[in-house]
């Protein structure tokens, strides 16, 4: 069958569009981003770009489609453009009139598992966007999944990135309001039965995972997966829709917004006695919290130039050695393989349970460095002599450094490319005070112990730094992006998952 997925490149859109190719259908993806995936979507997917709040783009979408898995919507709005109503409610109803219009046999529904009872804004859409679903004429199908989570998800994963990051994290309330979370893939494969399965027509479906959890439980997982021990600090619900509007003035991720902190309190789970789709009805075993919250912790998406703020810089730093006891390609290895101990004693890789120590290519290495607490950087490439690091969300630079060993007449050059930019607000007023003095210090101090191990003699570490302009930007971002996309190719094909 072919199969239209609106919203197709979120975290639910994309391991969608994989559970629904792995059974053999092609899709087509519309969403305003439609063309920002497609390098690694497989053969058989095409991108419709369009609007669900516009009902004129997205007219002739479904054409040709036997269902439409409707997925795009917004749990927190910004208005005038980007309301529950205009996106939930009457983004449903364009793409239902789509459905009849094309003669679609069936459209399936992401809803959310509060739907039914909840007094929030984002809930009563949800609601109402049901009602709408149920209207069409033909087969309908309403999936109400719990809080969705997976690499670069807006609660969890930020969570996350604070237990990695600060030295306190603020909690809503006591921080014991219950809900069920689902990892991505397991709803992907819910989505994709769901388009399928005839015994599901016209049903409303609650699917979550197999265990009830909270922010305190939460954070105290998160703590031992990512060996830090990060304080806690209730934040009291009178106080918490200004605190969290302090927060992200000034550039701190917060890992629930001020509509979904009041969704925190409707109980966001299935009710005692109620049926979890899941296993009930798709009979799939259903991944566990504590091994999503592993995967997670090594899967956050890379941090691109164009994500950051502020001007981008280029900084270069280099070492010519003469007469040590590597040629270049030797030293490349020796960099390669023991780049842990290189780096100066301000910067150190933390092992973690689940992490990764050496500079494979696609492994993704956790460093603690002075102020910010945990960081991460993915190995994008580490051959030919060239090794590039991409920041990983949550890093204060939304950027790369690239390593690069090569012969200079009877020397090896050791050499430091750094495309640096801040990555909020308040890591461009760090880096502009002390957090430019730490990298370049970091920096210079890898080469030094480079050249150290290296033997022989140099004549010390040089450097010189530029700012770029937004075409020289461009072409930074688009490398990144495809340094990135070669990662995304060889995680899909490798996976351990669903996939």
């Amino acid at each position: 069958m072919k199969v239209l997925v609106t919203g197709g490149t979120g975290v639910i859109g994309e391991s969608s569009v994989r559970a629904l190719h792995r059974r053999g259908h092609t899709v087509r993806v519309l969403s305003r981003h439609a063309g920002r995936g497609e390098q690694w979507w497989p053969e058989g997917v095409d991108g419709w770009p369009g609007d669900v709040s516009n009902e004129k783009s997205i007219r002739g979408a479904a054409e040709g489609c036997d269902v439409v898995l409707h997925i795009a919507g917004i749990v927190d709005e910004q208005p005038p453009t980007r309301t529950f109503q205009s996106v939930n409610i009457d983004g449903t109803r364009y793409v239902v009139l789509e459905a009849e219009r094309a003669g679609v046999k069936r459209v399936v529904f992401v809803s959310s598992l509060g739907a039914e009872r909840g007094r929030s804004g984002y809930h009563k859409s949800k609601c109402v966007a049901e009602d709408v679903v149920r209207a069409f004429s033909r087969e309908w199908v309403v999936v109400r999944p719990g809080a969705v989570y997976g690499p670069g998800d807006e609660n969890i994963s930020m969570l996350l990135r604070m237990v990695r990051s600060l030295p306190v994290i603020p909690t809503i309330g006591d921080g014991e309001q219950k809900f069920q979370p689902i990892w991505h893939e397991d709803l992907a494969e819910v989505l994709a039965l769901a388009v399928d399965r005839s015994d599901v027509r016209c049903r409303v479906l609650e699917v979550a995972g197999p265990e009830v959890t909270s922010q305190n439980d939460l954070t105290a997982r998160l703590r031992t997966i990512t060996n830090r021990a990060a304080v806690q600090a209730p934040l009291p619900e009178l106080f918490a829709s200004w605190g969290i509007r302090a927060l992200e003035a000034i550039g701190v991720d917060v890992p629930f917004t001020e509509s979904q902190m009041h969704m925190l309190s409707e109980g966001n789970f299935i009710q005692p006695g109620a049926q979890n789709a899941l296993t009930d009805v798709f009979n799939l075993a259903p991944t566990r919290l504590d091994e999503g919250l592993r995967r997670l912790a090594t899967e956050q998406p890379e941090q691109h130039p164009s994500s950051g703020v502020g001007t981008l810089t280029r900084k270069r730093y280099w070492v010519d050695i003469h007469g040590g006891r590597y040629d270049a390609d030797a030293l490349f290895d020796h960099v390669r393989h023991h780049l842990p101990t290189l780096l100066p004693s301000i910067v150190t890789v933390k092992v973690e349970p689940a992490g990764a120590t050496r500079m494979d290519e696609g492994a993704t290495l956790t460093l603690e460095i002075p102020v910010r607490g945990q960081v991460q950087v993915r190995v994008a490439e580490a051959a030919d002599r060239r090794m590039t690091l991409l920041t990983v969300a949550g890093h204060p630079i939304a950027g790369a450094a690239r390593f690069l060993l090569e012969p200079r007449g009877d020397a090896v050059r050791f050499e430091i490319q750094v495309y640096d930019r801040a990555a909020t607000v308040l890591d461009e007023v760090m880096l502009r005070t002390v957090g430019d003095w730490l990298q370049r210090g970091a920096w210079i101090g890898l080469a030094e112990n480079v050249a150290r191990a290296a033997g022989g003699t140099s004549t010390g570490v040089q450097s010189e730094s530029e700012e770029l302009d937004d075409a020289e930007m461009q072409l930074v971002d688009e490398w990144a992006k495809t340094l990135s996309e070669g990662i995304q190719r060889s995680r899909k094909s490798t996976s351990t998952g669903r996939d």
